[in-house]
């Protein structure tokens, strides 16, 4: 199975060369693209690419999944090791004072002693572990494999998630400090018009409103600050540093295209999910180990076991000698292998009956969890994909009204000055009141398109999380990157 990342890192996202996302419509509006730094901040400049590629390496999850891998292959290695003796080597002294019986019964006392060294292959494995704990062993490194792939997965997306919380607490930065800026103009302009043509009443809503102003760029850049502190945790990066995506905050992703239903993309994610692989895998090392126990008590045992000194299992080949008393002479070789094939039943059978009922419990859980699983991985579509189709029609709305809002303020601050009189009063083209009003709304309007692009962002990857990553379901067989224009 093709990795998600390397899919990804495929395509545009990944290109280095890739070039600074346009400007949009509403970003032109605001008067910036980024938000400022506050004097001795120290950034860590970033894109979603880097963030992609960090995701693959760093992260001590995927690194804990990759040793996980390493782990089952050498735990595959020694079960197909199972066939192949050990191999002693070494000397043996042995020595006897006292008595000793002979085969008559009769007690002998003699003084005698031996010594010998060589080599000797040893082995006492059953015929039915080393024929199927290597066919299980093979499957549980498949599982471990697509395990680590699906958390690789998992890894990428929160990682996607967090660096769009980062943006959008840019984004709302943005427009909340273009709030504020608009609300200085407005409150300097009705405190000017509050001796004639506006009550003191007015100067005062405008400096609460500018007051509120000011705290939303607080608690703006503070969620950009947690955002950056959660974003950093997971890439392992300098704390004390604020990340600062090159991208525009008002970027957005497009990963799976229009016109994609949910009746094709859930085929397409129980076909590509590497976790159904993974347990696929695992049915099949519990079948190999049903096997294994239904066979155990056919399939004899080999023993191969070297018995030229005492105990056996040590030296079956090399020199031997010894003699009466403290004496060593007449060596010479020797050799000495003693081969069985022997057949157990545990508790007379009952045993190997027992183990086999646990291997068919097994059995059993491994494919409940299979069908967990698919169950979970359906839901986890439909859910991103509901998610994505919100967001996407949200995102149709959301723009066109951040660009109104913000004219709508411009044309209400420059109306503020102008009078008309109605009878013998002159009065003004647009109160303060409704400057404010303005103001407001504009605010609400640019968090509103800044969630939207959050959420249209992070449903975007969890879809494509959802689905496995499939290259087939990527918008124009690749990672396509769409900058929202509201056109």
């Amino acid at each position: 199975m093709r990795s998600g990342l390397v899919l990804l890192c495929t395509g545009i996202l990944c290109n280095p060369a890739m070039p600074q996302p346009p400007a949009t419509a509403t970003s032109v509006l605001l008067g910036s693209q980024a938000p400022a730094i506050e004097d001795g901040e120290k950034t860590y400049p970033i894109t979603l690419a880097v963030a992609l590629q960090l995701a693959n390496a760093r992260p001590l999850d995927v690194a804990m999944a990759a040793r996980q891998v390493d782990l089952a292959a050498k735990q595959y290695e020694r079960a197909r090791l199972l066939w192949v003796p050990n191999l002693v080597v070494g000397t043996d002294y042995f020595r006897h004072e006292g008595g000793q019986q002979n085969f008559a019964g009769d007690i002998l006392r003699s003084s005698r002693g031996s010594a010998a060294f060589g080599l000797g292959p040893n082995i006492v494995v059953s015929t039915g572990d080393a024929i199927y704990a290597p066919l299980a062993a093979r499957q549980d490194l498949f599982a471990r494999t697509a395990f680590r792939q699906a958390i690789t997965n998992d890894t990428m997306l929160a990682v996607a998630e967090a660096y769009f919380t980062v943006q959008q607490a840019r984004a709302e930065l943005v427009g909340a400090e273009f709030a504020r800026n608009q609300a200085e103009v407005v409150t300097k302009k009705t405190i000017a018009l509050a001796e004639g043509l506006a009550p003191p009443l007015e100067a005062s809503r405008a400096k609460v409103e500018l007051a509120r102003r000011k705290q939303a760029v607080i608690v703006a850049r503070e969620r950009w600050r947690i955002g950056s502190a959660e974003l950093g945790r997971l890439l392992r990066l300098d704390a004390t540093m604020i990340i600062e995506p090159t991208e525009s905050p008002f970027l957005s992703v497009t990963l799976i295209g229009e016109g994609q239903t949910l009746d094709q993309l859930i085929p397409i994610a129980l076909t590509n999910r590497p976790e159904l692989s993974g347990h696929q895998a695992l049915i099949l090392a519990t079948l190999a180990r049903l096997k294994q126990e239904k066979l155990r008590p056919l399939m004899p045992s080999l023993a191969l076991r070297s018995t030229s000194t005492n105990p056996s299992g040590s030296i079956a080949f090399g020199g031997f000698g010894g003699g009466p008393n403290d004496r060593m002479g007449n060596f010479g070789t020797r050799f000495d292998l003693d081969v069985q094939m022997l057949w157990e039943f545990s508790a007379l059978g009952l045993g190997n009956r027992v183990r086999v009922g646990e291997r068919k419990v097994e059995n059993q859980m491994a494919t409940l969890e299979l069908f967990r699983t698919q169950d979970r991985i359906a839901a986890e579509v439909a859910t991103a994909f509901a998610q994505w189709k919100s967001a996407s029609e949200r995102l149709r709305e959301a723009e066109p009204a951040v660009q109104e809002s913000v004219k709508l303020v411009s044309k209400a601050i420059a109306g503020m000055g102008q009078t008309r009189r109605v009878g013998e009063f002159l009065t003004l083209v647009v109160r303060p009141l409704e400057v404010i009003a303005a103001v407001q709304a504009m605010a609400q309007a640019n968090t509103d398109y800044a969630v939207t692009i959050g959420d249209y962002n992070r449903a975007q990857f969890r879809l494509y999380r959802a689905l496995g990553h499939p290259a087939s379901a990527v918008a124009n067989s690749q990672i396509g990157t769409h900058y929202f224009s509201g056109e």
